[in-house]
């Protein structure tokens, strides 16, 4: 048998996101420092007819049709590919999960030797950045993704408390749209300085997210509760993130977050490559 092309669909971070602005289309304007976990799904991909199968802890409730992102990515990319997802990320949930597995469906057929296709990011606005997959500032509706060469590494936790949140209510319940972007995007020497940089900054949509789902702040109060330098919500929700200054006070915090009945993993952002 052939053996399998895979690829890991990182989480991805928003560490900060800040809403500019919205189009006449009605897209919102964001501009955002994004990060990448470790933790993530896993895609493997053979070459065969064209199918689509799912396991993992959150594998139930997806459709493993043409209507899914990593099925459509492969037809996009005009692949007839045999599709493995194991789901390892909450659905739904502010960290790019479907965005992450299309992206690391097209990083695979490019293994393969398929050409990447134009007009990826009629899949998603989160599809470029998660192609790259490395600590990036990314802008517009996000098709504008500048890779950022001075990010550290970071031990940190997400915490997901399984609650699906919507990302268009969150939008409706915004008060302000034309907020002003982040500053100038400086290299970082240690966590110290990651964290002193990000207090300057924001996720717009954590308000709104809130208003909707009171329980995120009280897993945002835990993080902190639990030695978390800072928290914040990733996206649009509902999972959130708390930054630790080890891989052994993250491993705690998680365990600790996890008795709530919550999904909690202890994990790392991954720093930028060298060269970039």
């Amino acid at each position: 048998m052939t053996a399998a092309v895979v690829e890991t669909a990182m989480a991805k971070v928003n560490l900060a996101l800040h809403v500019t602005g919205r189009r006449e289309d009605g897209y919102h304007l964001l501009d955002s420092l994004v990060a990448f976990a470790a933790t993530g799904d896993r895609v493997s991909l053979r070459p065969g007819p064209m199918s689509l199968q799912i396991d993992g802890p959150f594998a139930r409730g997806l459709e493993a049709d043409s209507g899914n992102l990593c099925w459509r990515a492969a037809e996009l990319a005009g692949a007839s590919v045999a599709i493995s997802l194991e789901k390892n990320l909450p659905v739904a949930s502010g960290v790019g999960g479907g965005s992450a597995d299309a992206a690391a469906v097209l990083r695979g057929l490019e293994r393969m030797g398929h050409s990447r296709p134009e007009g990826i990011d009629r899949l998603g606005a989160d599809i470029p950045v998660c192609m790259l997959s490395q600590p990036a500032r990314m802008q517009g509706i996000g098709e504008i993704v500048t890779p950022l060469s001075g990010f550290p590494r970071v031990s940190a936790v997400l915490v997901n408390p399984g609650h699906e949140i919507s990302t268009p209510a969150v939008f409706r319940a915004l008060t302000s749209r034309d907020n002003a972007p982040l500053g100038a995007i400086p290299s970082w020497s240690d966590l110290a300085a990651l964290i002193g940089w990000l207090r300057q900054t924001r996720n717009d949509l954590e308000p709104a997210a809130r208003d909707i789902l009171p329980l995120i702040s009280q897993v945002l109060a835990a993080l902190e509760q639990n030695g978390a330098g800072l928290a914040r919500m990733s996206g649009s929700g509902a999972t959130c993130f708390g930054l630790f200054e080890s891989d052994a006070q993250a491993r705690k915090a998680a365990a600790a977050l996890s008795r709530h009945g919550w999904w909690a993993e202890a994990t790392e952002l991954v720093p930028s490559q060298r060269g970039r």
